[in-house]
């Protein structure tokens, strides 16, 4: 196992498209299945509730870190060790956080976008595997889910 989830995928959009997929609250929700409460700002936190079927009882919460226009757009979110609706009492202000960075990059047909996750080290040793597991099952879903998005919403 490594410590970092890499992901790439090729879109064929120009770049300011798959960063407004990524940065506008309300695009980002749609293809990421969460209802946010606001619009990403640097150095902010921002809440919302999955709407993903099975999981709509998890919050979501980031803090972002980065907005490069045409570059970089990345924040770090915290790791809940259950997903379980029966354990919805996760704690997220102690929760340990991995650092999300979304990377795009202009090719010949459209943006190569590489998503990474790291900070794994940070998970306790019991259930690191887990979450590295559970997110990177996810990270290929959701890699798709934005491809597609982009791709209807151009």
């Amino acid at each position: 196992m490594t410590d970092r989830i890499e992901k790439r995928i090729e879109i064929k959009a120009p770049v300011s498209r798959v960063l407004r997929a990524l940065t506008d609250y309300r695009e980002f929700g749609e293809w990421f299945r969460v209802k946010l409460e606001g619009p990403f700002v640097v150095c902010q936190t921002t809440r919302g509730q999955i709407t993903y079927p099975g999981y709509e009882h998890l919050k979501w919460e980031a803090l972002v870190e980065k907005m490069e226009p045409e570059r970089l757009f990345s924040f770090t979110w915290p790791l809940i060790k259950s997903v379980d609706p029966a354990n919805d009492s996760a704690d997220y202000s102690t929760a340990p956080r991995t650092l999300v960075e979304f990377r795009l990059e202009k090719t010949a047909t459209g943006t190569l976008l590489t998503l990474t996750e790291s900070g794994f080290e940070n998970i306790a040793a019991d259930w690191r595997l887990e979450a590295f597991r559970r997110n990177d099952g996810g990270w290929t879903e959701q890699m798709k889910n934005i491809e597609a998005y982009v791709a209807k919403n151009s």
